[in-house]
């Protein structure tokens, strides 16, 4: 099972929001690594509700610095969220292992909204698809755990399209 792989191997959190937001459910796992140093960067894609309209999708990514997969997702040229991206105050906060953590708006494309913060030494990104589902962050009081500290029976729907790109 990948949810197992993925909490093995990793040794970045593997950051889940839990409990999950109403309707919606975990729908794929990615990581960038190999078997000698284990993977240090972690990817959990989530489907739901948008609390605009229609679904949405969520990406939730946990990477050493320079790694680069959450920019790539984000849509940015760099590896990182980019020089001065935390310069004025946060535009959401969600908690993270019972703490809040701030996080800021990345640019990107218009079809997705892009946060970025720190937790645990690692970068934190959400990115979520379509732009207008953004406000889940702000919004939907989310609180991450880090799935390799926990058994949890998580509810699963259909592979991420997200992931493939």
């Amino acid at each position: 099972m990948a949810l197992e792989a993925i909490r093995k191997n990793s040794v970045v959190p593997v950051w889940l929001p839990w409990p999950l937001p109403s309707g919606w459910l975990v729908t794929g796992f990615g990581e960038v690594g190999d078997q000698r140093t284990g993977a240090r960067a972690s990817v959990v894609a989530l489907t739901g509700p948008s609390l605009m309209e229609g679904p949405a999708d969520l990406l939730v990514i946990a990477e050493e610095p320079g790694i680069g997969i959450g920019a790539a997702f984000a849509g940015l040229d760099g590896p990182d969220p980019g020089e001065g991206f935390d310069s004025g105050p946060p535009n959401a906060k969600i908690e993270v292992l019972g703490h809040p953590t701030a996080l800021w708006c990345v640019g990107g494309p218009d079809d997705r909204a892009v946060y970025a913060g720190e937790a645990r030494g690692n970068w934190l990104w959400t990115i979520c698809w379509p732009a207008d589902a953004g406000c889940l962050i702000a919004l939907a009081e989310l609180s991450l755990i880090d799935v390799r500290d926990h058994e949890l029976d998580v509810p699963f729907g259909a592979f991420s399209p997200r992931l493939e790109d």
